[in-house]
């Protein structure tokens, strides 16, 4: 029996190069080895209030998106997170075994309640919504997850919240372990090369978005952030060149020795020129297939709905036991 891996990203703002080469590009991979689920979490979206009309259209344009880089809806199963039930009556049941102090430590409810406006209040779902993240996991029996270590602390609360249940009612879930990024560094923010670059930023001179125009994309990296000493190399006092290094490394799948050795009589402008190239050479062919994928709704929606199904299949019996150890009459 192979693995199973969950993963998925939110519709909340448009996907980066961050997104793509942190998680999206890398997903693939896992499709022959693992038993893989990817969904598009768009309740975890709504944690912050959403315009409608964009939540509906970041969320088809993911799933485009995901198939444009490589999954294939016939080997994973791929589907949109609100399509399915199971999710939220999970995430009740194992909020009613959350602690309000653990939850309480969550740096990402920290980091997020902190830049709400002090006048608004902050939504219950900010905080409540890494149960929501542990039924997404637990609901498929997943054993790996891959994550970041922005995400790191809530696997652990998912890692804990399964193990009181069991202890409690009876081997249930299986524990999942994070499967760490393996195939590259952190993306950083062009302008601000110490902040890991985010959609959900507010200066967005330094966020490549993975639609955005080709021209747009050459100003932001030849305006990207380098310093004074003219030279190129690969260390923390240098972070806006180590992060162009790391984008070309990625891309053109070198390792960064042998970008170093590309790069040794070269300046920041012929860095700035060949990280444009990588860049587009990779971002375009995804837009254009991407596009190809919206451009037949039809199809795509055959494909979500197709995606739900076999998401339930799986889901209804984790959840059909859970609510039979807690005594519900099913």
């Amino acid at each position: 029996m192979k693995k199973r891996i969950f993963s998925g990203i939110q519709p909340s703002g448009d996907l980066t190069l961050g997104n793509y080469l942190g998680a999206l590009r890398n997903w693939p991979r896992f499709q022959e080895d693992y038993d893989v689920v990817y969904s598009i979490v768009d309740l975890h979206a709504i944690t912050i209030k959403q315009d409608p009309k964009l939540l509906h259209e970041r969320t088809l344009l993911n799933l485009a998106l995901y198939m444009a880089a490589g999954i294939d809806p016939e080997k994973s199963i791929l589907f949109i997170q609100s399509q399915v039930a199971e999710h939220t009556e999970l995430c009740w049941i194992l909020a009613c075994h959350a602690y309000m102090g653990e939850l309480s430590r969550m740096t990402q409810f920290k980091d997020k309640s902190s830049r709400i406006n002090q006048n608004d209040s902050i939504p219950s779902g900010l905080f409540n919504y890494p149960t929501l993240m542990a039924a997404d996991i637990l609901l498929y029996q997943a054993e790996l997850v891959p994550v970041g270590e922005d995400q790191s602390q809530h696997l652990e609360l998912t890692r804990d919240l399964a193990l009181r249940f069991n202890n409690a009612y009876g081997k249930t879930f299986k524990i999942p372990q994070g499967h760490f990024n393996p195939f590259g560094a952190k993306i950083y923010d062009l302008q601000n090369p110490t902040a890991v670059m985010s959609k959900s930023s507010e200066n967005k001179n330094g966020i490549l978005f993975l639609m955005e125009e080709e021209k747009s994309l050459r100003k932001k990296i030849a305006r990207s952030v380098t310093d004074n000493l003219g030279k190129i190399h690969y260390n923390d006092d240098q972070p806006g060149v180590k992060n162009l290094l790391n984008i070309y490394a990625l891309l053109s799948n070198k390792t960064i020795d042998k970008t170093l050795l590309h790069f040794q009589e070269k300046g920041y402008k012929e860095l700035k020129d060949e990280v444009s190239e990588v860049v587009l050479n990779e971002l375009l062919p995804l837009q254009k297939r991407t596009r190809e994928y919206l451009n037949d709704p039809t199809e795509l929606k055959k494909i979500y709905e197709k995606g739900a199904d076999k998401a339930r299949v799986l889901a209804k019996p984790t959840l059909d036991d859970v609510k039979n150890k807690l005594g519900f009459v099913l």
